[in-house]
């Protein structure tokens, strides 16, 4: 049932693009484990955590575009469900290292021994196995998002009100994990970790498999959310975000949908930032800043919002420039980086996806419309309501023959 439910709403474009997606997962581990060195087809250890963590931005892109595509939320505060699926995270590879940190305590992290505190707090209860920080990854974000959309949603907050609230509530969360006494590391955050489920995070084979976890779960994210957008949900989702107050009219309850939506969304962004963690090495306050989530809607924007895969590109391809400017323009990379933004915002407003789509339909129906005029009895298959569809329909008139009808 659930596998028929995600793979009904696949098309060409998307089955083709889960495809190149499934193949560079396993290619890319691939080179890196069993080419030498010396092959020009090696992919260095590096490469691979850099793209790593490329698909987990990817997948928070993922995330956004779920709630701003579809359903008009725009969230500049989704870093904060990230950075909590990271701390979940972190905490089960904190309670990992056991008598190998720097005090030797078995139970106690490094930081706590250093603060003095004398017990673990019972918030970190559990986090020693790796199935309850797994459930809480998801648990905690879905937990905050549903409070949260609860309140929000029920009392019709919506356009740039909500998307203050939400830059709100990651900034207030920034300030409350600074602080020392929450104990989750204060402004060091969570670092030094060994292994996960046994195995050394530094190996080459463990950054290969968590390459391959962060793959897998864009995958699966990314034919869910597809599956949402083309079913009866997708289509009410939509009709919220072009006419909320219309939608409502009709008799659907809004706040439901969009609370179902939001939950969900904010979960597949803790999943990004658990499978983050441990590509990076770290977890700080640093990743609640409203800044973050501010870049994660430019590159759903760069990408083309309301289309999937768009958001997935553009994360990888802004991120990836930062990397090159960075590199090849350490004193400007800042500039550059802007004037690609504004490029795109000019040139692109639909964004790269977007763009490309809207040009290729308007081809397909430029030649469906020269194939109709020119004759042909039947037009090819055209995207509904275009259009030339819309011409085509206008040409089937009733027969010359046909007598008017007296008016009644």
């Amino acid at each position: 049932m659930m596998t028929s439910f995600l793979f009904r709403a696949l098309d060409a474009r998307a089955g083709l693009f889960l495809i190149i997606l499934l193949v560079l997962t396993v290619a890319i581990p691939a080179s890196n484990l069993l080419l030498p060195e010396t092959s020009p087809l090696h992919v260095p250890t590096y490469a691979v955590t850099l793209m790593g963590k490329y698909l987990t931005y990817a997948l928070l892109a993922l995330s956004v575009d779920l709630v701003w595509g579809y359903c008009g939320i725009l969230s500049l505060g989704h870093g904060a469900f990230f950075a909590l699926g990271g701390y979940a995270m972190g905490m089960y590879l904190m309670r990992q290292i056991g008598t190998r940190g720097v005090y030797g305590d078995p139970i106690l992290p490094d930081f706590m021994v250093f603060l003095n505190w004398k017990e673990l707090p019972w918030y970190w209860y559990g986090f020693d196995m790796f199935p309850v920080a797994a459930i809480m990854v998801l648990i905690v974000p879905g937990l905050l998002a549903f409070v949260f959309g609860w309140f929000a949603f029920r009392s019709r907050v919506t356009g740039v009100y909500l998307s203050i609230i939400t830059q709100a509530l990651t900034y207030a969360l920034l300030l409350a994990f600074f602080r020392n006494d929450m104990g989750f590391g204060g402004n060091n955050g969570l670092t030094d970790f060994k292994d996960i489920l046994g195995f050394d995070v530094q190996a080459d084979s463990t950054r290969a498999g968590l390459f391959i976890a962060s793959g897998l779960a864009l995958a699966l994210c990314f034919l869910l959310c597809r599956a949402l957008t083309r079913s009866k949900l997708g289509k009410v989702l939509v009709a919220v975000r072009d006419a909320e107050s219309r939608t409502r009219f009709l008799g659907y309850r809004v706040e439901h949908y969009k609370l179902f939506v939001w939950t969900i969304s904010a979960m597949m962004a803790g999943i990004a930032g658990a499978l983050y963690v441990p590509q990076v090495g770290i977890i700080n306050p640093g990743e609640f800043s409203p800044a973050n989530s501010i870049e994660v809607v430019i590159w759903v924007a760069v990408g083309g919002r309301g289309t999937l895969i768009g958001p997935i590109i553009g994360a990888i391809l802004v991120n990836f420039a930062k990397t090159w400017f960075t590199g090849a323009l350490p004193d400007i990379w800042l500039f550059a980086l802007g004037g690609l933004f504004l490029g795109v915002t000019l040139f692109l407003p639909k964004g790269i996806v977007g763009t490309v789509s809207q040009g290729w339909s308007a081809i397909r129906q430029r030649t469906a419309s020269a194939a109709y005029e020119a004759g042909s009895d039947e037009p090819p298959n055209l995207p509904p309501n275009s259009p030339a569809a819309a011409s085509n329909v206008s040409h089937r008139k009733a027969p010359t023959d046909a007598s008017p009808q007296p008016a009644e």
